[in-house]
């Protein structure tokens, strides 16, 4: 029963008292509330109280094609009279499903078998974690089980994938990363090569930790190991040159599937439509969701190659019927956004419209933020940059985390009508916005970042 009164209260009022958000301090919230957005088109958002911002985020990585777009919110429309849901349990199917995961299969880009749907990047991760172990168990190697991440990789925040990213925000308090789980470093120079080393050298290194790792563990108990292409909530890594394929080279050699996690890199953020194909990477098993609907309808596409499926498939003569699944899996107003979604992004060559956006944003960052005293790097790859902050840039210097000079920055970035991203793990600040997005707006979000830069160190205690 609704309480007397709640139509007196504010949204902000509202939101405080029943909703329970996901990244948020509760404490901090419960005293300060929520920006309440009730609006979006193209680039912009716009609160309860009529402020515009510009999202330099695109939601979280994955509002592609900018907010309000008519085409796929009448794809939807249409789809949700036609047929509105039915499941894919028991060789059930729907068409618009099918022929997305056409479409996917036949465009992948490198030779995939079957995608199996979910809901989010979590899921999928999860999935594929589960098919990882289903494949080894159908093969008679059950103890072939551990998985390998790395430091600062982001795969999810289920009881199993929260372990498997590899921040600690997402581990405190909650008993992860579960027992199988392992890490090694990022590929990031700044933080993790030695001084004076090349990128063959450093390659060479990571390369070499990795191998280590898997003869220390046994590698006949080392099932997978998963990547993201651009490591994106863990600070914006690129790899250096020729690091996949090291990888790839170790992995072969102790029999060890491969996870391209392209959530946030797949369908163009990279100026090119996967990441798997902008460096080389030959996955077994890759894991879509974001951009394959731009966020409009909740989608996730995990990609299974011949190699492993093949394996599943034998799995029915010992286990029977595949004992996974989602209620929502294979949705068809997901389908048809999905659908709707890739057409836009093709016809309209937003991929190659990323690819100049983002070497045009890519410019504009070393131009406001390069040389700047308390900036250490600012690096960026298609469509998706960051600039990170330090206390000293020689010699190298973190800030002291209880600072949360990064966090600060982002909140006053807000006051300049630009909504941005503190990452984690370090003073980063994120700039991913919708391929649709124009120089001008671009200026825009730069500037107000920069403003916002300047403010937040005048009010940081000297020294």
């Amino acid at each position: 029963m609704r309480e007397e009164g709640t139509a007196l209260q504010s949204l902000e009022d509202l939101d405080r008292r029943y909703v329970f958000h996901p990244f948020t301090s509760i404490r901090d919230h419960l005293q300060g509330g929520a920006l309440m957005i009730v609006e979006g088109s193209g680039c912009s958002l716009f609160d309860s109280k009529g402020n515009s911002y510009l999202d330099a985020m695109a939601g979280l990585w994955c509002v592609n094609v900018g907010y309000g777009n008519t085409e796929i919110a009448n794809a939807i429309a249409a789809q949700s009279k036609r047929l509105s849901y039915y499941h894919s349990f028991s060789s059930m199917g729907n068409d618009v499903s099918t022929h997305l995961a056409e479409r996917l299969v036949t465009t992948a880009p490198v030779p995939m078998s079957k995608v199996f749907f979910g809901n989010s990047g979590s899921d999928a991760n999860d999935t594929e974690i589960k098919l990882v172990w289903y494949y080894n168990n159908v093969l008679g190697r059950p103890e072939k089980k551990k998985l390998i991440s790395r430091r600062r990789g982001y795969h999810g925040v289920t009881a199993l994938t929260a372990g498997l990213t590899g921040l600690d925000n997402v581990h405190a308090g909650f008993d992860a990363p579960l027992p199988m789980i392992r890490h090694v470093r990022a590929p990031q120079r700044l933080w993790e090569a030695e001084p004076g080393m090349t990128d063959e050298e450093f390659t060479a290194d990571l390369a070499r930790e990795l191998e280590e790792l898997i003869v220390a563990e046994g590698p006949e108990t080392v099932a997978a190991f998963i990547a993201e292409p651009v490591q994106a909530a863990g600070g914006v890594i690129i790899p250096p040159a020729g690091y996949f394929q090291a990888v790839e080279e170790v992995l072969r050699r102790y029999d060890v599937l491969l996870i391209a996690d392209e959530v946030v890199c797949g369908f163009g953020r990279l100026g090119r439509w996967f990441g798997t194909e902008r460096f080389g990477i030959e996955p077994d098993i890759m894991t879509t969701a974001k951009g394959i609907t731009s966020a409009y309808v909740p989608l996730s596409a995990s990609y299974v190659s011949a190699r492993v499926f093949d394996v599943l498939a034998q799995g029915s003569d010992r286990f029977g019927a595949f004992g996974h699944g989602y209620t929502y899996s294979a949705h068809p107003l997901a389908a048809a956004a999905a659908l709707a979604n890739l057409d836009i992004v093709e016809r309209d060559g937003l991929v190659e419209q990323a690819a100049k956006r983002g070497a045009y944003m890519l410019e504009s960052l070393r131009e406001r933020f390069e040389g700047h005293a308390h900036v250490g790097e600012v690096r960026g790859e298609g469509l998706i940059a960051a600039v990170e902050l330090v206390a000293s840039r020689d010699p190298l210097e973190r800030f002291d985390p209880a600072l949360k000079v990064g966090g600060r920055v982002a909140r006053a970035s807000i006051g300049h009508g630009v909504i941005t991203r503190a990452l984690p793990e370090a003073d980063t600040l994120a700039f991913s916005p919708p391929f649709v997005v124009s120089e001008s707006e671009i200026d825009q979000m730069v500037d107000g970042v920069r403003r916002a830069l300047d403010e937040t160190l005048a009010t940081l205690p000297r020294g």
